[in-house]
């Protein structure tokens, strides 16, 4: 091994020591400027603004949502600040996520009528008591309420009629179909909290998405301590209801709002976007969010005005939206913006209390399709800043259920998001309220979201050359690390012919990782020499793999080993997918009868990986091994499946 490969593996190897105190760098100073700044309890103060209209969950409070936030984002010094109006109507589409259609409610109640049941334990749901009640897009009931049953669903079905099933264990268009006048979930992430009930915002017919001619089902959601007293009772006999349900179906709209610190630079001056989702009826999930974002932004105003920062050269823009739909509707019709934006960060995570379990912090990266120096950059903040608040933190590769799919190749801008957790379960529930929101943790993200987006706006020559670097050193952890994980295998590898599949693994797995780390650091800075000596060590792993082989040949009866690659497939060589419209395919405006059970990829999952490698120009083959080498060995028909996108629309085949 080369001395210069050798030291900077040293290097990064102790870099990884997470706890240690990290020795001074060009974001040190930043980071505590930022924190001796900022104001989690103002955040906090937003938390609660906002979660007490988005608590209701409807289309019109959305609307005083938005304005509340405008004028949020205005108190934080922010300019340029805008209402945008996307259609919610059910049709329009952002890339393929259709956009949702308007929905309002005013009353939702369920009551048992059996007056044996103590009166404490007949209502089992009061939207105006606790908004989590009500299935979001719950279809009305008759005016004035109904009398029906609650009832376990047949086989057949044909026991669901005018009547409110209990749980969705048939699918909600079959129920439709069959007259059922709606469902009751007993769903939550956390039956611990007996008295809480989990909140229904996946109401479509064919996703998430209710749109335009969706099945307009009366939807309940009950608590643990409520379905215990209806299983008790359907135990015995039937159990009559009074359900009441004033909703209504409307074209409107689903509101964004965006607001910048202006950069110097004022022609077509890049940017450095942070998006978090507005409208859903949690603190955490996801008040917290925008409210750190926009604090973040008050911070650094905060230090500009007072000139302990300069203005920095790019633009900081923060945008807050309707998850997912929002945001594709927002980048499709801002591509001027999108083009101008360097890199992202997305915060959907919740804030919860420091002294309890699993509320430390996680930093998803970007797909491998997409691998930016900004990875490696946020995990070299996070190295500097949680060790001085004696926070956790870790790392995992790319997972999308939320915003941060913006590196997606037809989006192009690397993104990174914090995941944390709530110390006690909430998600999705009417227990997530801002009682439980946890200032310390407010504070850090704001922190490393304000120090994540200055430092990139304020970049120049020299501090891209500095992230490169630390690009450089996360790349050789990365190649060692792709070493280490076949070099195992190597060692109980029990046939030759395992033993010929990992000499080929290897040299495939190292060489990937290496473009792939490569691609990182030229993205912030060109360094030629310093990447020839990446080179080299990548040469150096693939030896130490080929002569442990060899060295384990003897035990298995070989003189020698030849790599094995796997069988070609002559179909997939012959096929180019291009890609039609940015973002992932949802499958939300197909019927799932018509699916032929292949899976909507609307989040993270080996399609959308797939998806996100095909550029119009590699061949299926080549897409299937990238995938492969990013996700690991698949049983997925990727011929079948994209043959089926192409007879639907979503792409096409060049020719």
């Amino acid at each position: 091994m080369k001395r210069p490969a050798l030291f900077l593996l040293i290097i990064a190897t102790s870099l990884s020591a997470q706890n240690r105190a990290p020795a001074p760098s060009p974001v040190t100073q930043l980071l505590q400027s930022l924190r001796e700044a900022a104001n989690p309890d103002q955040a906090a103060r937003d938390v609660r603004t906002i979660w007490e209209t988005d608590r209701w969950f409807t289309f019109p409070k959305f609307e005083e949502t938005a304005k509340n936030v405008a004028a949020i984002m205005r108190r934080a010094g922010l300019e340029d600040v805008e209402i945008g109006a996307p259609p919610a109507d059910g049709v329009t589409q952002g890339g393929f996520w259709t956009m949702p259609l308007a929905w309002d409610v005013k009353v939702g109640m369920l009551e048992i009528l059996d007056p044996h049941v103590p009166a404490d334990r007949r209502m089992l749901a009061d939207y105006q008591k606790v908004p989590a009640s009500i299935g979001m897009w719950s279809g009305p009931t008759p005016p004035g309420g109904v009398d029906t049953e609650i009832v376990i669903p047949s086989a057949s079905l044909d026991n669901v009629k005018g009547k409110l099933v209990l749980g969705q264990r048939n699918s909600k268009t079959a129920l439709a179909r069959a007259g059922a006048l709606g469902v009751i979930s007993e769903n939550t992430e956390n039956r611990d909290l007996v008295d809480d009930r989990g909140w229904v915002n996946s109401f479509g017919d064919n996703g998430r998405s209710f749109t335009k001619g969706s099945a307009p089902l009366v939807c309940f959601s009950i608590t643990p301590r409520g379905s215990q007293v209806v299983r008790e009772l359907l135990a015995k006999g039937s159990v009559k209801v009074r359900a009441n349900v004033d909703s209504r179906y409307y074209a409107g709209v689903y509101p964004y709002v965006t607001g910048v610190i202006r950069g110097t630079d004022v022609t077509n001056p890049e940017e450095v976007l942070s998006l978090g989702h507005l409208f859903e009826q949690g603190a955490h999930d996801n008040a917290t969010g925008v409210s750190s974002i926009i604090g973040a932004a008050e911070t650094l105003n905060r230090l500009i005005k007072a000139g302990k920062l300069a203005r920095p050269k790019r633009t900081i823009r923060v945008l807050g939206m309707g998850e997912c739909y929002g945001t594709m509707y927002y980048l499709e019709h801002n591509q001027d913006r999108v083009k101008r934006t360097i890199a992202a960060m997305c915060i959907d995570s919740p804030a919860g209390l420091q002294n309890l379990a699993g509320t430390e912090h996680t930093w998803i990266l970007n797909p491998h399709s997409a691998r930016s120096y900004v990875d490696a950059f946020a995990l070299r903040l996070a190295h500097e800043y949680y060790p001085s608040v004696g926070r956790p933190w870790s790392s995992m590769e790319h997972r999308s259920s939320t915003d941060n799919y913006l590196g997606d190749p037809t989006i192009g801008i690397p993104t990174v998001m914090p995941h944390g957790g709530y110390g006690v379960l909430a998600h999705h529930n009417s227990h997530d309220t801002p009682v439980t929101v946890d200032p310390k943790s407010l504070r850090d993200l704001m922190v490393m979201n304000a120090a994540y987006t200055y430092f990139l706006a304020a970049a120049g020559p020299a501090e891209k050359r500095w992230m490169a670097e630390v690009a450089l050193t996360r790349g050789y952890q990365e190649v060692a690390a792709a070493a280490e994980k076949i070099l195992d295998r190597i060692a109980v590898a029990d046939s030759p012919e395992m033993l010929s599949r990992l000499l080929y693994q290897g040299r495939e797995s190292v060489e990937y990782v290496r473009d792939r780390e490569a691609k990182a650091v030229r993205a912030a800075s060109d360094l030629t020499e310093e990447l020839a000596g990446l080179s080299a060590f990548a040469k150096q792993q693939m030896l130490r793999i080929e002569r442990s082989i060899q060295a384990r040949a003897p035990a298995l009866g070989l003189a020698g080993v030849n790599p094995l690659p796997p069988p070609r497939n002559l179909e997939a060589e012959k096929i180019v997918v291009r890609r039609k419209r940015m973002g992932t395919i949802t499958l939300d405006d197909l019927p799932r009868e018509q699916r032929e059970n292949y899976p909507a990829a609307g989040f993270w999952s080996v399609p959308v990986s797939a998806l996100y490698w095909c550029d119009g120009k590699r061949n299926l083959a080549e897409v299937i091994r990238l995938t492969e080498l990013e996700m690991g060995p698949q049983q997925f028909d990727f011929v079948g499946y994209f043959k089926f996108l192409e007879r639907h629309g979503y792409v096409e085949f060049v020719r």
